[in-house]
């Protein structure tokens, strides 16, 4: 379905956002993994987590909701996981795909995972290459894409890695082949990347180690075989998700907006550092910590923004929300340049070229390289008055709603579906604070 956002009121109000997706999937990875019974609350019920609910179960685990977020899990122990009988459709789900063939690696049997268009057209290879050299076996389409056979080893050899590039998702996977290998696994990140699964692992009862390095990077290692505990835990709101009434409430004249029990790991606030940069009335409230993560509510208040240079050492904190991010350069006055963002050419499309295209057809001046998008901003609102391709990528849907609520004219996305990955009830959440979506007439 498509859907057209009109210019806004004022954005209003306080809401609670969809739960953190990236502790979600990881929530019941580690619960299917440990002994007893698991309870999560605040889980994110979105397509790309419910796949990793449905593969969890088709891999021996209980998997029961109980209620709204609400959810049961009984696990099988680390190595205990059996083989599925079917193929694991992972949606459009990276994380879940990713972290998921790490976990496989290390079990003894040979399981095959696929996903929708977008997800069978990123490459694997990232992964797959630690996960080898701990004993796995794949066989993968052409440029190491989904559809894949993973065949675990029997005998998970413990390895020191360095990824080339940092990502939370291949640290993950290796940590989590690294739960079933004996002695214990080391990965050495070149920057520090989010620590939801570090943070997990210790709190379901494994031996996790993060020690700083001199030159801005860090080393995480996972002791091997433990015996992971059930618990309790609840998932925060997820800040990926609060950008996009967060931003409307920056760019919206008059709007005041509060966010409750939104997750704001430092490694995962590079966008609110750099909205306060560039000027932001943004405030963190009533600060606490719930299962290891901390959590606080962010209200937003509309005021004049103004371009920045963002550091490329910020992009691993705030990958996911470099579209939105672009949406409020455009609508700040002076230049915003974002570098060291290659990373977002291998998401669910190319963002920097959907961004660079859809901004331009926005009546906005764009200039797009290979890692960076510098976007020139007149401190007026944009003309709007165009229709964004998204490439079946919800967070470019959903940045680009977020633009037409403060463009000059309408903005229309071609495919809203791809928004319940992540963000369900999203246009309903947006008009109850002022926004004004509504399917696109033909």
């Amino acid at each position: 379905m498509s859907l057209i956002s009109r210019r806004a009121a004022p954005v209003v109000g306080s809401v609670a956002v969809p739960g953190d997706k990236s502790i979600s999937h990881r929530a019941l990875i580690l619960g299917a993994c440990a002994v007893g019974e698991t309870r999560v609350a605040g889980l994110l019920e979105a397509d790309d987590v419910l796949r990793t609910a449905a593969a969890m179960e088709a891999l021996g685990a209980r998997v029961d909701r109980h209620g709204d977020g609400d959810w049961r899990l009984w696990g099988r122990g680390v190595g205990g996981l059996a083989e599925p009988a079917r193929v694991l459709d992972m949606g459009n789900s990276g994380t879940g795909a990713r972290l998921l063939m790490g976990l496989l690696a290390s079990h003894p049997f040979t399981a095959f995972l696929t996903g929708d268009e977008s997800l069978c057209r990123r490459p694997m290879a990232r992964v797959m290459t630690p996960l080898r050299q701990m004993g796995a076996a794949f066989v993968a389409r052409s440029g190491d894409r989904l559809p894949l056979a993973v065949t675990g080893t029997a005998a998970p050899v413990p390895i020191a890695y360095t990824l080339p590039v940092a990502s939370a998702q291949v640290k993950s996977a290796v940590l989590l082949a690294g739960l079933n290998a004996p002695g214990t696994t080391h990965v050495t990140e070149p920057a520090p990347t989010r620590d939801h699964t570090e943070s997990m692992l210790r709190h379901f009862g494994a031996e996790v180690r993060v020690d700083e390095r001199a030159d801005g990077g860090r080393d995480v290692s996972v002791v091997g075989q433990p015996e992971l505990t059930g618990g309790a835990l609840a998932v925060p709101g997820d800040i990926s998700s609060a950008a996009f009434p967060l931003v409307a409430a920056l760019l919206v004249p008059g709007s005041r907006v509060t966010l409750t029990g939104v997750g704001v790991n430092p490694l995962r606030c590079g966008l609110i550092e750099t909205l306060v940069d560039m000027g932001a009335r943004v405030t963190l409230d009533n600060r606490r910590r719930e299962a290891g993560e901390p959590v606080a509510d962010i209200t937003a208040e509309a005021g004049p923004l103004v371009g920045v240079e963002v550091p490329a050492a910020r992009a691993p904190t705030m990958i996911d929300e470099y579209p939105v991010l672009a949406v409020a350069a455009a609508c700040a006055k002076g230049t915003t340049r974002m570098t060291g963002v290659g990373e977002l050419r291998v998401k669910e499309s190319d963002r920097l070229a959907a961004v660079a295209r859809g901004l331009t057809a926005c009546g906005v001046t764009v200039e797009e390289g290979p890692d960076s998008l510098t976007v020139h901003g007149t401190g007026e609102a944009p003309a709007g008055d165009a229709n964004i391709a998204t490439d079946l990528d919800h967070r470019i849907a959903m940045a680009f709603l977020v633009l037409g609520a403060a463009s000059a004219r309408p903005v229309a996305i071609d495919d809203a579906g791809p928004i319940d990955t992540s963000f369900p009830g999203f246009a309903p959440l947006m008009n109850g604070l002022g926004c004004r979506l509504e399917p696109a007439t033909p």
